[in-house]
């Protein structure tokens, strides 16, 4: 129990992900209601307004109304209901991100076009990284913007990581080349390329970062050996378009989801599970430290819904 004139605390990542779901409005259509054909189409249009597509939202509307059409539903179990079947969907793409079988250092190439959160997600991933032992490089491979350089010194500084620059403009695959050199000399176990945002229809840009993972296979040929791909919610079905654009480039092996506070089109993630399958390893919710965290499908089908928290599960706090 707080103490009166105490300043609440701070919300919770779930109590924050769940206001930014908000805005995509399903709440509006999750009440008590006789699930006939009307009711069923209403859902299934607030999904798709959700941007989670129209084949995934017919087939959660069919599957929240099997066995239950024409009967009558309370709000809470309609949106517990609907959050188990998103759930369902997303869960095969519930994958942490594991920097390790026997590589070391274990490159991770992170990519996305300009504005998604890329660099500082790269940041924040280098520091929940070294808070769990991993000795981390940081490679500064968006010579095209020098605040990005400068914006991913500052992260390496507070995630006590090495880090490797070169002068802005400079050749990108040749500092990755270098990175890699670097990491390997001071025994980092983790080292992370960024990499130049860039529009997806930028050719010239795209094949540099082809160039990027073919000159660093020459010093390792197994190697990056995750590529990440940054997204950020508010674009909502672009991000399908992004994800067949860079994966045409570089094989992607996970994804990143950013700026899930801010949106009307959380239900992309669903969108993007459904036709992709990659691994969605992180999401995030603010500009913080500890504001990106690992995808967890339960938990972000409860919040997109309007759900309550799951004890037990992190996502509420203890009371005291």
């Amino acid at each position: 129990m707080r103490n009166f004139g105490e300043a609440p605390p701070p919300p919770t990542f779930f109590e924050r992900l769940k206001t930014g779901l908000s805005k995509t409005g399903l709440g509006a259509v999750l009440t008590m209601k006789k699930l006939d054909a009307a009711a069923v189409a209403e859902l299934e249009e607030a999904l798709i307004r959700a941007d989670m597509g129209a084949g995934p939202a017919a087939k959660i509307a069919a599957a929240v109304a099997r066995n239950r059409y024409d009967a009558e539903i309370g709000g809470a179990e309609l949106r517990a209901v609907l959050a188990g079947e998103i759930a369902a969907l997303l869960l095969p793409v519930q994958k942490p991100l594991t920097a390790g079988d026997g590589n070391k250092p274990f490159v991770i190439l992170v990519a996305g076009v300009n504005g998604t959160g890329k660099t500082t997600t790269i940041g924040k991933m280098a520091k929940r990284l070294g808070e769990e032992g991993a000795k981390v490089t940081l490679a500064a491979g968006d010579t095209f913007r020098a605040a990005a350089i400068a914006q991913l010194k500052v992260w390496a500084e507070r995630a006590g990581a090495d880090f490797v620059a070169g002068k802005p403009g400079g050749d990108a695959a040749g500092l990755a080349f270098e990175a890699l050199e670097k990491a390997r000399a001071n025994g980092s176990d983790v080292l992370l390329i960024d990499t130049a945002g860039r529009l997806q229809n930028k050719t010239g840009l795209m094949a540099e970062l082809e160039k990027i993972v073919r000159v660093i296979r020459k010093l390792d040929p197994s190697a990056p050996h995750a590529t990440l791909l940054v997204l950020d919610a508010t674009t909502g079905q672009n991000a399908i378009s992004q994800v067949e654009a860079f994966g045409r480039t570089v094989p992607l092996t996970g994804l990143v989801m950013t700026k899930l506070d801010g949106t009307a089109k959380g239900g992309i993630l669903v969108a993007l599970a459904a036709r992709f399958g990659l691994p969605v390893h992180y999401i995030g919710v603010g500009e913080g430290e500890d504001d990106l965290q690992p995808f967890q499908a339960a938990a972000f089908a409860r919040a997109l819904v309007g759900a309550e928290a799951q004890p037990g599960t992190g996502e509420t706090r203890e009371q005291t």
